[in-house]
């Protein structure tokens, strides 16, 4: 009985240092460079991308994800305790802002449904954290490979819909496409408080528009 006891004892120290070590994020800014890559030699890259970022504002179960472009800026605000969303698209002098309901945002998101990432032998250490590898395949066949550190968790698993099966959080990863490999490069990351403006919908100067409107081609 003594032995159990001491086990048990220390097994309660080894999960408390462990819970203690992984910092669960519940608020911050994360910003990443993005790189294209072609698929083949005779695809030409787009010089508009060139200095692509993508900003990652997360707030309890509010976030917002920034694309900024040469070509133009592209805004994605969800919150995951209603499932509504908003997609602000800014190109070309023309503002659009394309609202989605709850089942809006898991038909846009369905390629990632049900994502199973396996870990492979690679790590590699980004911006001070050490990180595993893990590739998963999407619904459309895709991959999706990451570099994730287990040491961080984000408090709202749904900000990104991509890696809401991750057990960590993602610092650089790669997606493919028929013709393109996107890759998304960790540049900082900061654990200080977002402002509540940052996740409430623009007012005025844009366009309005639902989901079901987009997919008719009323865009423009």
């Amino acid at each position: 009985m003594k032995a159990i006891a001491i086990f048990n004892i220390f097994g309660f120290m080894l999960l408390s240092v462990i819970c203690f070590a992984q910092k669960t994020i519940s608020e911050g800014t994360i910003i990443y460079e993005i790189s294209l890559q072609p698929r083949n030699k005779e695809i030409k890259l787009d010089e508009g991308f060139a200095g692509a970022t993508s900003t990652r504002y997360l707030k309890g179960g509010l976030s917002r994800i920034d694309m900024k472009t040469a070509l133009g800026t592209e805004t994605t605000i969800y919150n995951s305790k209603t499932g509504n969303a908003a997609i602000l698209k800014e190109y070309s002098g023309q503002k659009l802002m394309i609202l989605l309901t709850k089942l809006n945002w898991e038909e846009k998101n369905k390629n990632f449904e049900g994502l199973v990432f396996e870990n492979s032998s690679e790590t590699k250490v980004i911006g001070g954290y050490h990180c595993k590898k893990a590739i998963a395949k999407l619904i459309d066949g895709s991959a999706l490979s990451v570099y994730y550190t287990p040491d961080l968790v984000a408090i709202n698993k749904e900000y990104d819909k991509a890696f809401s099966n991750l057990p960590g959080f993602p610092l650089e990863y790669e997606l493919e496409t028929t013709s393109l490999f996107f890759k998304y490069k960790l540049s900082s990351i900061d654990f200080n408080t977002v402002p509540a403006l940052k996740f409430e919908y623009p007012q005025t100067g844009y366009r309005v528009m639902t989901y079901e409107e987009t997919k008719k081609g009323k865009g423009g």
